[in-house]
């Protein structure tokens, strides 16, 4: 690793944002990144490592907490960047912006491992299994690991040649707040009242319960028709950064699930007297959130499987062309990296030496000994699955790492009943390779977030993606004992934590085993992604929001109206000025509600009541609770659309 080291000024960009190039449609090899591909800087240090393992261990526990008790969990890269800059910057005085961005890398993986696990591992809690650390933790280790290991190969297609066309809308805005804080000045205070306004807002709404901040009304005369809207900042400023048109394809497949699928059913079901499954009462009794969660998430997430395979499809060139030049350098020793530092990765002959060890030990090796079949499997879909989790972080920030988990549950658990397993025996062996995909594919997104990141800044491939590899083992290690901790203190499947995510995948797994799964859910779904894909419509943000609740789209439509509006009024230089202070307001919305998101869980984790606004009955009204959400949403229209071009470039 190497030494921290003070940097000459006159080394560093004097840029004082990204470059507009980091926003354009341009080749990715014509972007010039923050600090310049000449310029070597301090980056893998041991402070770096120590502080960024610190925070993979608190944000991982932390999102643990959180999605165990509301089934999502929060982007901890942004979070990660700031504490980082608050740390070395602030208190250290020393750090360069590659260290920054170093911490920020490894600690997020705590949080893509947190998600994997507290998806699927709870399941077994729920069957009233126990549960094991030591296996929890390698189960960890082994997907984190192999997620990472196969995205590297793609690295350079999703972040350099996709440069452009996939937004990657966390990493963009985790970009924007490392250059603000290594440059100051406007652009820094920019993206600190986005920041101070999203981290009052989600305090108010999340920690003193001053309004509500969710909000949905049944529509009058459309009998099963809802609309709401989950009012974070964070949505919103996504939103902005993904741009129109993709948070229109989004939420165009939210529409259809809420104002067309749902309806539709409720419109047939409602003279039945006998429950269809998956539900266990009629349709007639069943609320809209109900008919979403028992059939519409299953359609939402056959769109997904469909929009999964269509990616991989389309992206088997690329895997086979990385591949080779991977045997390539086996056979001839030619380590055949870049000689650009910015375009360094991991020699791919190790990555697959890796990648074949991983595949013996998962197979043959205790604790897990998958044997070859279930280890083919892990193999397969996660190959299969961690181009599309790239392709769909890189499109709307959203990683539909459960739809993609639910696909794996239902081939393995169809492949393996099929092999004769039966019973309890079949649900553990299908979970167990469930887990390792699900982290697999939870760890990919959170890596090419850093890597395009790292991409915008100007930091090394290689040393990012070693620290992603230090994040996970950090994140296994305790990851187990985290999860023993919540079930000890509140009983993970109870009210305090009813795993939302790790309960859908028990079902799934425990209908193919009795033979009770609504194939033709799936079915339909899968139908539903091939239509949008043969009308020319990208199918995976559509099946992303078809599966998702509504309320979850509709904020990030606002925010890509706002600059939909922008650049239909504006062209040029004035067009890049308000779409830069746009881009770090609505950065700086991502970074308040990420921050103030972990730390509440922490409040919450430690029994502290701070909802003294609950009972205040008037500002709970929804007409009340959106009046301060309408405020953010002109703060970024204002920053966006009316501010004077001139005092953007003072």
């Amino acid at each position: 690793m190497e030494k921290t080291k003070n940097v000459p000024k006159s080394g560093e960009s004097k840029r004082k944002t990204l470059s507009q190039g980091a926003y354009e449609m341009i080749p990715g090899s014509d972007y010039k990144p923050y600090v310049s591909a000449d310029i070597t800087m301090p980056e893998l240090t041991v402070t770096a490592v120590i502080l960024g393992i610190i925070l993979a261990v608190v944000f991982g526990a932390a999102n643990a907490y959180l999605g165990l008790k509301l089934g999502q969990t929060v982007g901890a890269s942004v979070p990660c960047a700031v504490t980082s800059m608050a740390i070395l910057r602030g208190i250290l005085k020393k750090g360069t912006i590659l260290e920054n961005n170093m911490v920020q890398t490894i600690g997020s993986a705590g949080e893509s491992v947190a998600a994997g696990v507290i998806f699927t591992i709870p399941a077994l809690i729920v069957w009233g299994m126990k549960v094991s650390v030591f296996e929890v933790g390698i189960m960890a280790l082994v997907g984190g690991t192999l997620g990472i290991l196969i995205l590297i190969p793609l690295r350079r297609y999703f972040v350099s040649d996709q440069h452009g066309h996939l937004p990657f809308p966390d990493g963009t805005a985790c970009a924007e707040v490392l250059v603000a804080g290594e440059s100051g000045g406007k652009s820094a205070k920019m993206l600190f009242i986005g920041g101070g306004l999203s981290g009052l807002y989600t305090l108010c709404v999340n920690g003193f319960k001053l309004w509500e901040g969710s909000v949905g009304t049944l529509i009058k005369g459309f009998k099963g028709a809802f609309i709401g809207m989950e009012a974070t900042p964070a949505l919103l400023g996504v939103g902005y950064v993904m741009g129109p048109k993709i948070a229109a394809i989004m939420f165009g497949g939210a529409a259809l699930g809420w104002l067309v699928i749902i309806p539709i059913i409720k419109y047939f079901g409602a003279g039945l007297t006998a429950a269809v499954y998956p539900a266990t009462v009629p349709i007639a009794q069943l609320s809209v959130q109900e008919v979403w969660s028992f059939y519409l998430r299953y359609i939402g997430a056959g769109a997904v499987v469909f929009g999964g395979i269509w990616s991989f499809l389309k992206v088997i060139p690329v895997m086979f062309k990385s591949f080779k030049m991977g045997f390539e350098q086996l056979s001839k020793g030619n380590n055949g990296e870049s000689t650009i530092r910015t375009d360094t990765d991991l020699n791919m002959g190790i990555v697959l030496i890796m990648i074949a060890v991983i595949f013996v030990f998962m197979a043959f090796v205790p604790p897990l000994k998958l044997g070859f079949v279930r280890a083919l499997l892990v193999l397969i879909f996660s190959t299969l699955f961690v181009p599309v989790a790239a392709k769909m972080v890189g499109l709307t920030s959203n990683n539909p790492v459960s739809g993609m988990t639910i696909a794996t549950l239902l081939v393995t658990s169809l492949i393996l009943k099929g092999m004769g397993t039966s019973g309890e025996k079949g649900m553990l062996a299908a979970l167990a390779v469930g887990v390792i995909v699900c982290i697999a594919v939870g760890i990919t997104g959170d890596t090419s977030q850093d890597l395009k990141t790292g991409f915008l800044v100007g930091a090394t491939p290689r040393k990012q993606q070693i620290g992603e590899l230090i994040g996970v083992v950090a994140s296994a290690m305790v990851i187990g004992l985290v999860i023993n901790l919540l079930n000890t203190a509140y009983g993970i499947g109870s009210k305090d934590l009813p795993a939302p995510q790790a309960t859908l995948m028990s079902l799934v797994v425990k209908g193919v085993f009795t033979g009770n799964l609504p194939w033709i859910l799936l079915f339909i779904g899968m139908a539903i992604g091939a239509v949008v894909e043969l009308l020319g419509i990208p199918v995976l943000p559509f099946a992303i929001g078809l599966y998702l609740p509504i309320s979850l789209s509709t904020a990030p439509i606002l925010g890509g109206f706002v600059r939909g509006i922008l650049e239909k009024r504006k062209k040029g230089k004035e067009l890049a000025l308000r779409r830069e202070s746009g881009i770090l307001i609505a950065s700086g919305f991502v970074a308040g509600d990420s921050l103030m998101g972990v730390l509440l869980a922490v409040v919450a984790y430690k029994g502290i009541d701070m909802g003294f606004g609950a009972n205040i009955a008037f500002l709970h009204n929804p007409v009340v609770s959106l009046i301060p959400y309408m405020f953010l949403l002109a703060v970024l229209f204002y920053y966006s659309n009316i501010r004077r071009p001139e005092e953007l470039d003072e």
